[in-house]
């Protein structure tokens, strides 16, 4: 359900900002170069001027598989004299979703043929005990800030994902605000999303109105016509961004060949249709069903068994909690689509099983009513399959 005030976003946005600064020692953007993070760092440097707490710390992790588009952005951002940029090129790990081969990028190892120099001012060491993305907020913060209370500033938004829609509106993370994740709670160190009830319009109209400078690859992907929910700036091979590599190359040409050269996979996927890694519309005639389409794809497909282990094993689990759901052919599609596109870490799995109609069947087969419940495809299947609401746990 949504709430309307009387007051913009933007308003609103900037109170749980001020909010913020009032509250915490340290306030930290997290800046990924996209305009998401483009609106937050303006509205939070807005409020640090109001507050005289400049400079404004802004971290950007260099992902080194980055848009040089994003690259040029971020320098100019550090040219801020209001801004004290964190601008990170240390060895991390990126898992590797344009080969079935090669599972990670190691960023910035040292003895590897980067992709471009580093920056002459960046942070070359990893002094935080941790290699992967996700996990370097946390100890960045810990290390960097210890006792102090920390509020980390990041643009993510509901309207992106259902996922990110029950996560930021479901419970209380700090005091009053659903808003947001703790990095560590008992050090109070958090990450807000202030702008997590903006619609894309709602960004684009703050950057133009204000004329906020942003990233200029959004404007050679809408030249080349790519819908607006597949316009990413995060790292090229992420298993949610292949796409970009259809049309990097005409883009990006010199970024294009020194991603070839970097990673191994990059150039075969970017050579085939842009639906090469989904799921087939027809069953192949030689199988039965679409379960024993994924099964064959699981043995031929994954090269390496600890992966092909991770799929079985996360697969056996979604067949026992979903044993009563209508539409299992979907189900195996899903799946499917994760081998094809080398998800192991299941981003889009959980993706699919986070949806609103999900949630709702869910709910429904624990006898629960809603009104969504009239148009929900699933429960409409499920009763004409016969299948009775019951009390047990469908949830993970």
């Amino acid at each position: 359900m949504k709430l309307f005030l009387n007051q913009t976003v933007h308003e609103a946005a900037l109170d749980r900002i001020r909010y913020l600064f009032s509250e915490f020692d340290e306030i930290v953007v997290s800046f990924s170069g996209g305009k998401d993070s483009t609106v937050t760092l303006h509205l939070a440097l807005q409020v640090a001027r109001e507050l005289n707490r400049l400079p404004l710390k802004v971290v950007f992790l260099d992902q080194e598989a980055e848009w040089q588009s994003v690259v040029d952005y971020v320098r100019s951002i550090g040219e801020n004299p209001d801004i004290e940029l964190w601008w990170f090129q240390m060895p991390l790990k990126l898992f590797n979703s344009a080969s079935s081969d090669t599972d990670w990028l190691n960023c910035w190892a040292e003895g590897e043929e980067w992709m471009r120099p580093q920056e002459p001012n960046s942070i070359k060491v990893n002094r935080y005990g941790c290699d992967r993305f996700k996990g370097l907020f946390k100890r960045i913060s810990v290390v960097e800030w210890g006792d102090k209370r920390v509020a980390w500033l990041a643009g993510v938004r509901c309207e992106e994902s259902p996922g990110r829609a029950m996560a930021l509106t479901g419970a209380a993370t700090y005091k009053h605000i659903t808003w947001g994740v703790a990095l560590d709670k008992a050090k109070e160190h958090f990450t807000f999303y202030p702008l997590y009830d903006w619609s894309y319009t709602d960004i684009w109209k703050a950057i133009h109105e204000n004329r906020w400078c942003y990233c200029k690859i959004y404007d050679e992907q809408y030249r080349y016509g790519v819908t607006i929910n597949q316009m990413r700036v995060s790292n090229l091979h992420h298993e949610t961004s292949f796409v970009s590599l259809f049309y990097l190359q005409e883009i990006e040409k010199h970024t294009w060949e020194a991603l070839c050269r970097r990673l191994p996979g990059v150039n075969t996927l970017g050579q085939l249709k842009t639906d090469a890694y989904a799921c087939p519309k027809k069953l192949p005639y030689m199988f039965k069903d679409w379960r024993e389409y994924r099964d064959h794809l699981l043995k031929h497909i994954c090269v390496h068994e600890e992966h092909r282990a991770k799929f079985r094993k996360y697969f056996v689990k979604m067949d026992e909690k979903f044993l009563l759901f209508p539409d299992k052919e979907e189900m195996y599609k899903a799946q499917i689509k994760a081998i094809l596109s080398n998800d192991y870490h299941f981003t889009q799995l959980e993706n699919w099983k986070t949806r609103p109609q999900m949630a709702d069947w869910k709910n429904w087969m624990k006898g629960k009513t809603h009104r969504n419940n009239a148009t929900n495809k699933y429960i409409r299947l499920a009763t004409q399959q016969g299948v009775v609401p019951i009390t047990v746990e469908v949830d993970e």
